[in-house]
């Protein structure tokens, strides 16, 4: 087998390395290996923009807090290699103090209820001073997350359901 029984998605899930649930995992190994790239794509690109790594790793840890996956926000906290932005990754702070208040409250409206998501927020950001390309940033870190949760949210499903 490939590296694929290392990949978080598949890890986090809790799938073994045997039975239906393992088969399935195993023919899709393309995608598990994409899913893993895109990680790393979103929380460590080569052109951060106005977002940097550590910022990323707190918003994808409170990210996975908001949808209640804490081992998965644990990962993406230790992913931090200051702590400037460590708060962030709890639900419960706000980005005043880092002047990321406009930044934090988007995120948390888009991973939490992205169907009220409306142009209204995105004029916000730019009144804000955020270039259109950040704005992108923070949407494919979030769209990132929703997809990554989906699965692991669906392995796990398909392992309960294999039992």
């Amino acid at each position: 087998m490939s590296g694929i029984w290392t990949l978080t998605s598949v890890a986090e899930a809790g799938v073994s390395e045997s039975g239906p649930v393992a088969e399935a995992v195993t023919l899709r190994a393309n995608i598990m290996e994409m899913t893993q790239a895109a990680e790393e794509a979103v929380l460590a690109p080569a052109d951060c923009g106005a977002w940097p790594a550590d910022l990323r790793a707190a918003l994808a840890a409170r990210i996975a807090r908001l949808n209640g996956e804490e081992q998965v926000a644990q990962r993406y906290a230790a992913r931090q290699r200051g702590q400037e932005y460590a708060a962030l990754a709890d639900p419960s702070e706000d980005g005043t103090s880092l002047g990321l208040l406009s930044v934090v409250s988007f995120m948390d409206a888009v991973a939490s209820t992205p169907r009220d998501i409306a142009a209204e927020d995105i004029s916000a950001l730019l009144t804000a001073g955020i270039a259109d390309a950040d704005i992108v940033r923070l949407c494919e870190l979030n769209a990132f997350l929703a997809y990554q949760l989906r699965l692991i949210a669906g392995l796990r499903l398909m392992t309960e359901a294999a039992a």
